[in-house]
């Protein structure tokens, strides 16, 4: 388990790093009766992420991975090269993203916020696209039932952090956590999508060398 650990958890941070939903989540937390909506907010995101990952581990099993050595590197290629791809467009397409409404007021009730929580993790697309070589180790793994549920749950966690670490953040410390926050929203926007760039292309490169190391036989 801890191998597969030792590559998925920094897959996972890279598609964690998502400055649109820690936005999200400091404006929630802002508005009224912040805590209980921010929490629905995290709720939405973390499910949508656990059930998305089981899917595809699922589909993953379903391939039988573990038996097709050839396959799984072959995998490995494909997808190694899909995520330097992303980098690459990440790096060099910058879309204009509306600003973030300064308003203290969201307007959500918790209800809503559970589905724009949801929401948020459906079309979070660099995330989405991390799962999948993510799920692949997970399936391919050699894990048992357990070991593998509890895998998932931790990525998912982990790609929930945008989420759920302003939450606890507040809960410790609502001070300091309000300034962190801040501090921590400013330097995700300066350098989060460098981050993220520079994680994919790196897993990227590291699927695609250790591809062609199997399918090579070396």
């Amino acid at each position: 388990m801890l191998s597969v650990l030792a590559l998925v958890v920094p897959l996972a941070l890279a598609g964690a790093v998502s400055p649109v939903m820690l936005t999200e989540q400091t404006v929630l937390l802002a508005g009224r009766d912040g805590r209980r909506v921010a929490g629905c907010y995290a709720i939405g995101v973390g499910g949508t992420a656990l059930a998305i990952l089981s899917l595809l581990v699922l589909f993953g099993r379903s391939i039988a991975l573990p038996e097709e050595p050839r396959l799984s590197a072959s995998l490995d290629i494909v997808l190694g090269s899909l995520l330097v791809l992303i980098a690459a467009v990440l790096r060099y397409h910058r879309p204009r993203a509306p600003k973030p409404k300064k308003t203290r007021d969201h307007g959500l009730s918790p209800i809503p916020a559970l589905g724009f929580g949801v929401f948020s993790m459906a079309t979070n697309f660099t995330t989405l696209a991390v799962m999948v070589p993510v799920a692949k180790e997970v399936a391919a793994g050699h894990l048992d039932v357990p070991a593998r549920l509890v895998v998932i749950c931790l990525v998912a966690a982990v790609m929930a952090l945008p989420a759920w670490l302003p939450i606890a953040m507040t809960l410790v410390a609502p001070d300091p956590a309000r300034r962190g926050l801040q501090a921590l929203s400013d330097v995700i926007d300066k350098r989060g999508r460098l981050a993220t760039v520079l994680l994919l292309a790196a897993v990227g490169l590291f699927l695609v060398g250790r591809g062609i190391v199997r399918v090579m036989g070396w």
